[in-house]
This record gives C-alpha cells, sequence and structure tokens, in this order.
C-alpha cells in the first residue's frame, strides 16, 4: 500500500511538471547594428529563450543588408529607439550601436524600466559610466556589459583552480593579450571601422576596443578590488591606416601584492584571446575558449587541460540576459557582466588614456 502511494505522489508530479507552461521568451530589441557584434545575435538558432521584437537603426541600406543576410523583416527596423519603445514595448534591449552612444540607451530605456545589455566596454568614459549606473540604479534596470571572454570555459575553469582549488598559490601577475592585425586587415564592414577608429565614438583605438576584456578578466579574478594604480603606453604603429587613435596598448595595474598587464594591439599577426595567471607556487594559461596548460608548481611537470563548455544559461550573453531578468541568475558584484565590475574596468582604461597622453603613473585614490 505504501508503494502504491509513492507511486501516486510521483505520477502527479510528473503530471503537474508536464502541464507546466515553458516561460515565455524575452522580448528583446537591437539598438544599432554598426557595431559588427551584433551578427551574434542576429544569427543566433532559435533556442526559445528570446525573441528580437524590434531593431533600431536608421541606416535603412545597412538594416537591408543584414536583414537579406539573416532573414528577419524589415518591419521590425525602426528609426528612432523612443518610437521603438512606444510602439513594442520590449523587456530588455542589446546595444550594438556607438559606445558613445551607450549613455544615450540607458537614458532613454532605464525611466521605462527597459533592462540593458550593452557590447563591450560598458561606456566611452568613465563620467559616461558613472551616469549609466546612476540612471540603473536609479530606475532598478539591470544593465549588464558583453564580452566574448565571458563565455569560454577556459577562463571559469581558471578561476576555479585559483579561487576554489588554491592550486597555484596567491595570484602574483595575470598577462591578457587581446586583439588582431587590425580592423582595416581583418576586413570589418565600412560603418563598424568608421566609429571604432574614432577617439569621440570609441574613446580611443586598441586601448579601448581590446583593453576592455583584460580589463575585465583581471577585475573578477581579482575578486572586485580596485587597482592601487594604472600606466599605460600607446603608439599608432600604422598611422597612416589609423590616424586618429592608438593602435597599440600596454596597460599595468597594480594591487598591493599582484600586478596585471593589458597587452591590447591591432598588431598581432593572428588573433588572439588568451590569459597567463602566475601564482606564488604555479600557474594556468588559457590558449582560447577550451584550451589550457597548467602547472602546479616547480616540481610538477606541465598538463594540457581541456575545459568544458559553459552549461545553458550561462554559455551565451542572450540566454543569460533572459536569466536575469526572470529571475534565474543573480548577477554578483563580482561577476564578468556586472555593473561593479565594468566600473572598475572604465576605471582602469579612463586612467590608462590619461597615463598614455601623460606619460605619467596614474595613482587610484579611494
Amino acid at each position: 500500500m505504501k508503494w502504491l502511494w509513492i507511486l501516486i505522489i510521483v505520477m502527479s508530479t510528473l503530471k503537474v511538471n508536464a502541464q507546466a507552461p515553458s516561460p515565455k521568451p524575452l522580448r528583446v530589441a537591437v539598438v544599432g547594428l554598426v557595431h559588427s557584434h551584433v551578427h551574434w545575435i542576429l544569427g543566433r538558432e532559435d533556442r526559445g529563450d528570446i525573441e528580437i521584437v524590434g531593431i533600431v537603426e536608421p541606416n535603412r541600406e545597412l538594416a537591408q543588408r543584414y536583414a537579406n543576410q539573416h532573414g528577419y523583416s524589415m518591419d521590425l527596423v525602426y528609426d528612432d529607439l523612443v518610437a521603438m519603445l512606444d510602439e513594442i514595448q520590449p523587456e530588455a534591449v542589446t546595444a550594438f550601436n556607438t559606445i558613445y552612444d551607450h549613455l544615450s540607451v540607458v537614458e532613454i530605456c532605464a525611466p521605462r524600466g527597459v533592462h540593458v545589455m550593452v557590447e563591450k566596454p560598458l561606456a566611452v568614459s568613465l563620467d559616461h559610466a558613472q551616469q549609466m549606473a546612476k540612471l540603473a540604479r536609479q530606475h532598478n534596470i539591470h544593465l549588464l556589459t558583453n564580452y566574448e571572454t565571458t563565455w569560454y570555459g577556459s577562463n571559469h575553469e581558471a578561476y576555479r583552480l585559483v579561487h576554489e582549488e588554491n592550486a597555484i598559490g596567491d595570484l602574483r601577475k595575470i598577462v591578457v593579450h587581446d586583439g588582431h592585425p587590425g580592423p582595416k586587415e581583418i576586413g570589418v564592414n565600412e560603418e563598424f571601422l568608421e566609429w571604432l577608429t574614432d577617439p569621440k565614438w570609441n574613446g580611443a583605438g586598441a586601448l579601448t576596443d581590446f583593453g576592455c576584456y583584460g580589463a575585465n578578466l583581471i577585475t573578477w579574478l581579482m575578486q572586485g578590488e580596485r587597482p592601487t594604480s594604472v600606466t599605460a603606453v600607446t603608439q599608432q604603429i600604422k598611422p597612416d591606416i589609423y590616424p586618429k587613435v592608438d593602435d597599440e596598448a600596454t596597460i599595468i595595474v597594480t594591487y598591493p601584492k599582484t600586478q596585471g598587464i593589458i597587452q591590447a594591439s591591432w598588431n598581432w599577426p593572428v588573433s588572439r584571446k588568451d590569459m597567463e595567471v602566475y601564482g606564488q607556487i604555479g600557474y594556468v594559461h588559457t590558449e582560447n575558449a577550451l584550451d589550457m596548460r597548467f602547472r602546479p608548481s616547480e616540481k610538477e611537470s606541465e598538463q594540457i587541460l581541456k575545459a568544458q563548455p559553459r552549461k545553458t544559461p550561462r554559455d551565451d550573453p542572450f540566454a543569460y540576459l533572459a536569466g536575469v531578468v526572470r529571475g534565474t541568475i543573480e548577477v554578483k558584484p563580482t561577476d564578468l557582466s556586472a555593473l561593479e565590475n565594468n566600473l572598475i574596468v572604465m576605471e582602469i582604461l579612463d586612467a590608462a588614456v590619461q597615463s598614455a597622453k601623460s606619460g605619467q603613473t596614474i595613482e587610484l585614490t579611494n
């Protein structure tokens, strides 16, 4: 008799679960098509977690070109953000416009309670970032920043080895390499190249474009600690191609017992996003999204590791956004996408710009 009751309870539970409706897709609008990372969301397979309900792009030729490529209807495209929000009322927007225009997106969306995810970095300057943070907090919206490297299994395995396993001892040096041969050299489209190489719209050149990755990862590995100083050197190795901005940047961020080195370049012979993390006794290197090298100590041999891909919804920015808005994912202040982390990122980048211009180390005060 006891087993009969257990069977009845189990069957009832299964029936309830079977009848439970699937959560509705998050209604998302895409703001801007001039950042070529927008292909990430436009070309994404339908996983049932988000629905693109609107696109804001005044360049109709660009919008039509991407419509032909990705198959969306031009009926989704609006010239104006306010008009789109009034008619469509999305729950969240993803910003793929210029970095300078991230502030205006938050200024318009935050008072309406519309959550925002921007493509890296958070803002064009620390001043813009602080204005955006104030608006997000005032209106209680999520303001997230997306980086490709956030979804690398290798980076998360490195973090686990450092902070959960204490496998290499206390952190001493973190070196992050990011970049490619140059945006023009790799053939980015003209709409992207135009603002990416303009200091007004992008803040700087390689310093902003790729320096933000290292600042984000180092801040994360340092668990949200602010650096004590920032020193940066930039160069224009190709002024004939990039006359307005740097194409080479090295940023040194110091902490009481750790040093971070960010090497951001439009001059690498190959595209790269990799990291070296050194502790008191060992090291871990991430070579790409999954491949790693790990040496626990001088007495032990180097190991070749293969990280596991991230599991949904933490494998993809838009699945993550849906989880955050729906309340199934909690964003911790130290997380890679978190506003708090990315305010420190902007503090680092802002100080790096100042340092490169002045030739001086910028001390960060509390």
